[in-house]
């Protein structure tokens, strides 16, 4: 049974290509401690502000991840051209980087990947930026990971892959469907079972009555509603 509270404890703790009919999807989903010290209210952070926060402990690492939260593009910039890593993880395994992925925070992601954000950077669930958006429904973070050199079908310690977190911790909504959909294209095993009750993702979605990601999945296996294979 899946936790309800999983979502929340993620964030205070703190993918062989089958269709042409997919093709173009990933590429066109992209268009569009010591105390805590509070950086200036201003846009314009100093020099003399961030050796202010460092020397307080809090450092410029810390900060860009409090940043991260914030969708705080600005101060962002600011941290890292003063330095800051946008691969340090926090001691919940959180980075700027990790952040942007389950939240959603689509300039930020580029902004950590331009500045070499590392996408094999795992949570503390040993999961893959890729699997924290597709929990979460965030199909342009994921066509834009399917860009890069991430690991489509890696397991978190749940035993689901990208795949398996759209369709379990999904909805079927829209952005699921598309969300699945992305991830087919970018080469997910489709005939991957979950590692921990070995349901494989169409069964998975079958059960969940998500009929639309369902139909995408057998016309990726040749499958009918009852699992046979369609006729010749």
């Amino acid at each position: 049974m899946t936790n309800p509270s999983l979502h929340a404890r993620r964030r205070r703790r703190p993918r062989r290509c089958w269709s042409a009919a997919f093709a173009g999807l990933i590429a066109s989903s992209c268009t569009g401690g010591g105390d805590r010290v509070a950086l200036p209210t201003s846009r314009v952070i100093t020099t003399a502000s961030i050796m202010q926060a460092t020397v307080a402990g809090t450092g410029i690492d810390d900060a860009l991840i409090r940043a991260a939260w914030d969708n705080d593009l600005d101060r962002a910039r600011q941290l890292i051209s003063a330095g800051a890593d946008v691969n340090h993880e926090d001691d919940t395994q959180q980075s700027a980087y990790l952040i942007a992925t389950s939240e959603g925070h689509q300039e930020l992601l580029e902004l950590t990947l331009d500045h070499g954000a590392d996408v094999t950077a795992l949570d503390s669930y040993n999961g893959t930026g890729l699997i924290r958006a597709a929990e979460r429904g965030h199909a342009a973070i994921v066509g834009r990971l399917l860009r890069t050199d991430i690991d489509v079908d890696h397991v978190n310690n749940l035993g689901w892959t990208a795949l398996h977190e759209a369709i379990i911790l999904g909805d079927g909504s829209e952005r699921y469907v598309d969300t699945v959909r992305l991830l087919v294209a970018g080469g997910a095993d489709v005939e991957l079972a979950a590692r921990r009750d070995h349901v494989a993702p169409i069964q998975l979605a079958e059960s969940r009555n998500q009929t639309t990601i369902a139909r995408t999945l057998r016309a990726v296996l040749g499958v009918t509603s009852t699992g046979a294979p369609d006729a010749e």
